[in-house]
């Protein structure tokens, strides 16, 4: 089960979510080739990836940027891309084009810095804009709580698109991070739970002093937790194969 898009498209282009995902697009097509030679990958990675170990010896800190245009393949490019697009745009027309790419970037910065205090000694590099959308998404779970997420739900041959509210598809995600973290060694690799999870707490941080001036409860109260403008009216339409009736 994983969202698809919201119900309140922003008011404005959103400009920075539009660069921030040809960016990364554009990059992770620049280094396919590289992908087929595993010296030339180790380098990359060695030079743009996070490595805890290198960064507690005081060294690759422009790591913390560079990593977050890095991504180990399709799925984690198309994963992490369409979750910007879903909650990027909102936000970026809350706060402006300039500050919402500051936060975006202070978001990863944070997150990298969480994950390399969760395994200080690791040599194993991380990639991925995950930690800087992880930060979007607690933004928007902060200022957006009731906005109508749609979901679509996956169970072997059967599939289902329906809306629920943000804040519930940001707090099961949290979550599921959190909980990852604990059960997870960050000294084997895989996921970055921590990064994930420190994102999303440093992006709700970022946004509290914006929400506090918008009025906070009040500002819930006058927008009832959704984005300030029309929704969007989406249908899905009815499936074109044709039912088999039993005798």
């Amino acid at each position: 089960m994983f969202p698809i898009r919201d119900h309140n498209p922003s008011g404005r282009t959103p400009y920075v979510v539009y660069a921030l995902v040809a960016a990364n697009v554009m990059i992770f097509l620049s280094q396919l080739g590289t992908m087929q030679d595993n010296y030339a990958l180790s380098r990359l990675y060695f030079d743009y990836a996070i490595i805890p170990a290198r960064i507690s010896n005081g060294e690759g800190f422009m790591t913390l940027v560079s990593s977050m245009f890095l991504h180990g393949g399709w799925m984690h490019l198309a994963g992490n891309m369409l979750f910007l697009w879903i909650f990027g745009d909102n936000l970026e027309d809350e706060m402006g084009h300039l500050p919402f790419l500051a936060f975006y970037f202070a978001c990863g910065l944070g997150a990298g810095l969480v994950h390399v205090l969760a395994a200080p000694g690791s040599m194993i590099p991380t990639v991925g804009a995950s930690g800087a959308i992880a930060g979007v998404m607690g933004g928007y779970l902060l200022l957006y709580p009731q906005a109508r997420v749609d979901v679509i739900l996956i169970l072997i041959v059967f599939f289902r698109i329906f809306p629920i509210p943000a804040w519930i598809v940001l707090a099961v995600w949290f979550a599921m991070q959190f909980i990852g973290g604990l059960g997870a060694n960050p000294d084997t690799g895989g996921v970055a739970y921590w990064a994930h999870a420190g994102g999303f707490l440093v992006g709700l941080a970022l946004t509290l002093p914006l929400w506090l001036r918008l009025g906070a409860q009040g500002f819930w109260r006058q927008t009832h937790g959704h984005p300030p403008h029309p929704e969007a009216r989406y249908r899905v339409g009815a499936s074109r194969i044709p039912r088999i009736r039993r005798k």
